[in-house]
């Protein structure tokens, strides 16, 4: 491993994953330069969480290879992981544990010291304005109150990079800006963010980088500036995915 500014953050390689018959990644090249804020955009089924569960270790790929800051994730999966914050999307929760004891227990499972664990877990209960849940247990919490705490168990251990698969959703608005401003303050002191988000406003307000890729192929990669070539993020990204119906809809659906 090597801390030079121009080892990527993220490096695929290849990637390919077959589900049977259906290809869901293609042989995905893709790198995440350190320090910055990384968009995956693309439409349902185009193989975003297939690509980052590989990514992170979560998926074994059929071909292909992942670094993490140079490390193998596959050849080195210890070493690798404990440089990533995973907000994976559908994976299960220790959910009969309280908000608190979960993201305790994922701060002992990365080895930190007890001594820490405990300031960490309460700054990060407030940050994501969950200290009056703190006592309940995950099971019993909403769809919002799960993603942020999914969060914080991602950022108990101060990874170097993170791979975020739709972070806000269901998600308020109160709470996303204030996600937005501590993953801000994360870039800004050299951490690394790779996020999947349906949200063009999202990433083209967030992220410096921008990939776009539909079925298991990248369509278009590079600076926001660089993928949306003078158009807007959404304009771009439906022009080069396709599929918009320019329609009013069926007859019988009109109300006049």
């Amino acid at each position: 491993m090597t801390d030079s500014p121009t080892v990527p953050a993220l490096q695929l390689t290849g990637l390919v994953k077959q589900f049977g018959t259906v290809t869901a990644v293609a042989g995905i090249d893709l790198t995440v330069p350190a320090g910055s804020f990384y968009g995956l955009v693309g439409p349902n089924g185009a193989g975003k969480t297939t690509t980052l569960s590989m990514a992170t270790g979560l998926l074994k790929p059929d071909a292909g290879s992942a670094h993490v800051h140079g490390v193998d994730v596959w050849g080195d999966p210890m070493t690798a992981k404990r440089m990533i914050g995973n907000l994976a999307d559908g994976i299960r929760l220790f959910d009969r544990l309280t908000g608190e004891q979960l993201v305790t227990y994922t701060g002992m499972m990365f080895g930190l010291p007890r001594e820490e664990i405990g300031q960490r877990v309460s700054d990060l209960l407030d940050l994501m304005d969950l200290r009056a849940a703190a006592g309940s247990i995950v099971a019993d919490y909403s769809a919002g109150m799960t993603k942020k705490i999914a969060l914080a168990c991602a950022l108990i251990h101060a990874p170097r990079l993170l791979v975020l698969d739709e972070p806000f959703e269901s998600v308020d608005p109160v709470s996303a800006a204030n996600i937005e401003d501590v993953l801000r303050g994360y870039t800004a002191s050299g951490g690394s963010v790779i996020v999947s988000s349906h949200s063009m406003d999202l990433v083209q307000r967030m992220c410096d980088h921008v990939a776009v890729i539909a079925a298991g192929r990248v369509l278009a990669a590079g600076t926001v500036d660089e993928v949306r070539a003078g158009d807007s993020l959404q304009n771009r990204f439906v022009s080069l995915v396709g599929g918009r119906h320019q329609s009013e809809g069926p007859q019988w659906l009109r109300q006049s």
